[in-house]
């Protein structure tokens, strides 16, 4: 193989595809990353078995080919060279050598055609959003997917297309997070759950820009088509959480608060409590205020900010971090929370329509 291409296009696919480099050193070559010259272009790609990223640049190919470089050392290499034109040429034996303006670089490689290839998806079942809109739905859901193996489900998100819409599901738990975004499809109705490391790996690549990306569906893998990259990934099997269950619209106590000020409250409040599920901030709902107290061997923190209030006065405790985890995913500048006893998951929702939901159960107050 016989190719060049400019160092920033490279890096820019080197960075890309090393969020599938897998760290397990069971099978050797999942350390490489591959790169394909074919005639314009240079492909490069990392694969772990359970997720692959292909990016693609555009290249001059004196002679195509293919070659399996280590990760690691490949990745530094580009990173230090010059920002000019990198020349990559790949002999009989597989040494590779790398050269940009005066620097020149002799590496071993592996057979490109020892590389097992990314899983192949017929593009039949498929939608297409915004990558700004993909990006912000999976920042304001991502953080409650279960981190622990005890339900390997929850270790991922559901992803339910249904009522033209696509709904957004994370549960670890303690907490439910749901985000719904509209789109132009008709009749069609299918769910998958995507593991959660598949969706922050491509937060990271996805722009904020209005560029789309195109989804495709199999029984047992996912594809995200960015264009110049494509992220596939192994699906999650098993029966995911019925989640609209777990959203009732009773309530006892009902409030209409400002978000950030909520927020900044809880941050403070959450300087003394220290994040712990013995050590809980306490809510006091009043008819024209909400009070926010923390108590621990380090200190007490009282917090007090109006609010509007439906229902009951109420009493009740949480881990601070999860009112901040879901206060921080919304744009909004107001909020409502309902309330059923002090014993019952509280619930988060937009003033008005239902673009997102939090739910988070509450800490148990010692008498």
């Amino acid at each position: 193989m016989k190719v060049s291409c400019m160092k920033n296009d490279l890096l820019n696919a080197v960075n890309i595809v090393l969020k599938a480099i897998s760290g397990k050193k069971t099978i050797p070559i999942l350390e490489c990353i591959l790169l394909e010259g074919e005639d314009g272009y240079l492909k490069l790609t990392g694969n772990d078995l359970e997720l692959g990223i292909e990016s693609t640049i555009p290249a001059k190919v004196e002679q195509t080919g293919c070659i399996a470089l280590e990760a690691k050392i490949f990745s530094e290499i580009v990173r230090k060279l010059p920002e000019d034109e990198v020349k990559i040429n790949v002999d009989s034996n597989f040494m590779t050598t790398i050269k940009c303006v005066n620097s020149e670089f002799k590496i071993a490689g592996q057979s490109g055609l020892d590389f097992p290839e990314l899983p192949k998806i017929e593009k039949n079942q498929s939608f297409s959003l915004q990558q700004g809109t993909l990006k912000d739905i999976i920042r304001q859901t991502i953080f409650s997917v279960a981190t622990e193996d005890t339900r390997p489900i929850l270790t991922g998100e559901l992803i339910q297309i249904k009522d033209k819409a696509m709904h957004m599901v994370s549960v670890d738990g303690y907490r439910v997070s749901y985000r719904k975004v509209p789109l132009s499809i008709e009749n069609e109705e299918y769910e998958v759950v995507v593991p959660g490391k598949t969706l922050g790996e491509i937060s990271k690549i996805l722009t904020s820009e209005e560029d789309e990306v195109f989804i495709y569906f199999t029984d047992k893998h996912i594809l995200f088509d960015l264009g110049e990259s494509m992220v596939v990934s192994r699906l999650l099997e098993g029966e995911f959480l019925k989640y609209e269950n777990s959203f009732s619209e009773d309530y006892e106590t009902k409030i209409r608060v400002n978000r950030s000020l909520l927020l900044q409250s809880i941050e403070r409040a959450a300087l003394i409590s220290r994040e712990g599920r013995k050590n809980p901030i306490k809510i006091e709902i009043t008819q024209d205020n909400i009070i926010i107290t923390s108590n621990t061997e380090l200190g007490t923190s009282r917090e007090e900010l109006s609010i509007q209030m439906e229902g009951k006065e109420l009493i009740i405790a949480f881990n601070p971090k999860y009112l901040i985890d879901a206060l921080k995913a919304i744009d909004d500048e107001e909020i409502v929370i309902q309330f059923i006893s002090s014993l019952n998951p509280c619930i988060i929702k937009p003033v008005e329509g239902e673009d997102y939901k939090y739910l988070i159960l509450p800490i148990r107050l010692n008498a």
